[in-house]
């Protein structure tokens, strides 16, 4: 062995940690000073997406129980709207009861008095019904039949034009312009058509 080979077996092998002056197994100087500078940016974005995701999640969860207060309040809502739609046209019909009963327990035997009594029961009840906007389907003679609002129980020879309303059978009803119960009506039958 010759003294150049000799020298090369004790001399130590560089790597690159080594070659940098640090020691073996130590991090890299970058890595070392992105964690003196506040730790990886990584870290730093890791932690920040999850503040962002937490806040979020926090958000959700009020807005869906806020979502599901506003349902559940709108629920009973719509139940005492069901529950009391009647409420206001009952307190209408109340006075007209009150007067019918007044009008059985009187016992003076007057047909007059009868007769009186019923036009102000009825002109009670007409005022009920305007105020609950309930309105008479009562067409005129001459009338076009309207099926929405008119019920035809006969067809009728008639001068008039056909399809029109001859006689009124029964009045109807309508309340907000939905037919509570058509007017029963005859209608003009058509004219016969005359043979050549």
């Amino acid at each position: 062995m010759t003294h150049d080979e000799a020298t090369a077996d004790q001399a130590p092998s560089s790597s690159p940690d080594t070659a940098a002056g640090s020691q073996p197994g130590a991090q890299p100087q970058a890595a070392v000073d992105a964690q003196a500078g506040g730790g990886d940016p990584l870290e730093q974005a890791l932690k920040a997406a999850q503040e962002e995701l937490d806040a979020l999640r926090d958000q959700f969860l009020r807005a869906k129980a806020e979502a599901e207060n506003v349902r559940r309040r709108a629920e009973e809502e719509g139940a005492k709207a069901r529950k009391f739609a009647v409420e206001s046209m009952a307190q209408e019909l109340l006075p007209v009861k009150d007067s019918l009963e007044a009008a059985l327990a009187d016992s003076s035997g007057s047909i007059e008095a009868l007769k009186t009594g019923v036009e102000l029961t009825l002109s009670q009840l007409r005022g009920a019904f305007e105020r609950s906007r309930i309105q008479e389907l009562n067409p005129v003679a001459g009338e076009r039949f309207d099926p929405t609002r008119h019920q035809a129980i006969a067809t009728v020879p008639s001068e008039q034009p056909a399809n029109t309303v001859v006689s009124v059978l029964q009045k109807g009803y309508a309340l907000a312009e939905r037919t509570l119960r058509p007017a029963l009506v005859s209608v003009a039958a058509a004219a016969p058509a005359q043979s050549a």
